[in-house]
């Protein structure tokens, strides 16, 4: 099994009312999703173990299968768990910025 580090961005901050339905919820209670919410924003922090990172992601959705509203924007993936199971390609992880130089003189 790997672990994946991931989270999932959601299209609008939670209500008051999807913040408290969260609360009382044990599946985002067990220590492997939680929620960080800032000004305008929320999203939703994943830490799964599972053999691939689409199972991690597809697992950390079903959470969401009976909390109408709250939609998932986008899915956020740390590079540095990438590297750690061994997915990290050129496209993947962005390489190193260009070397400047400077014009030739003639």
């Amino acid at each position: 099994m790997r672990s994946w580090y991931f989270a999932l961005n959601l299209q609008e901050p939670l209500t008051p009312e999807q913040s408290d339905t969260i609360d009382h919820l044990d599946r985002f209670n067990d220590g492997r999703i939680g929620v960080e919410e800032g000004p305008g924003w929320s999203k939703f922090t994943c830490l799964f173990e599972t053999e691939t990172l689409t199972e991690a992601i597809a697992e950390a959705l079903g959470f969401f299968e009976d909390f109408p509203g709250v939609l998932i924007r986008s899915v956020e993936l740390d590079h540095f768990d990438i590297r750690a199971n061994g997915m990290a390609t050129p496209a993947v992880v962005p390489g190193p910025p260009p070397v400047e130089t400077t014009p030739s003189a003639r």
